[in-house]
């Protein structure tokens, strides 16, 4: 008895993914039957914000470029736990408090590491 109430509950959202999944599909393949193709030179050139290209598509980015990403995410993170740590503040107790410490100290060991080693130094 359980199991078919439970069913019945989720009926609707099974029909409505089955729905939008046959709309998508549908539309996918109307637009690869119907779009006009008028394929010419310029249009298939590779486009570089207005200007002309230039030079090859692949080339090798700086590790510095990856270094300063991760540090963004890293620190992102941070800010992350730590905003729904500061709403419910009064309702943790001390070992939350501890712990969050904790916390901050080691993204600040990060952060000083990070700072020695020149990854803030953009050159």
């Amino acid at each position: 008895m359980g199991e078919t109430v439970l069913a019945a509950k989720y009926l609707p959202i099974l029909i409505l993914a089955i729905l939008v999944f046959i709309i998508g599909l549908s539309m996918t393949i109307a637009n690869q039957i119907l779009a006009l193709r008028r394929p010419y030179s310029e249009k298939l050139v590779r486009y570089e914000c207005g200007l002309p290209p230039s030079g090859e598509p692949r080339h090798p980015f700086s590790v510095k470029f990856y270094a300063i990403a991760i540090l963004f995410v890293v620190f992102d993170v941070e800010a992350v736990f730590l905003y729904p740590w500061a709403v419910s503040f009064g309702h943790l107790g001390a070992f939350a408090y501890v712990e969050m410490i904790v916390f901050i100290a080691l993204l600040l060991v990060a952060y000083v590491y990070a700072w020695i080693r020149g990854a803030f130094q953009w050159e």
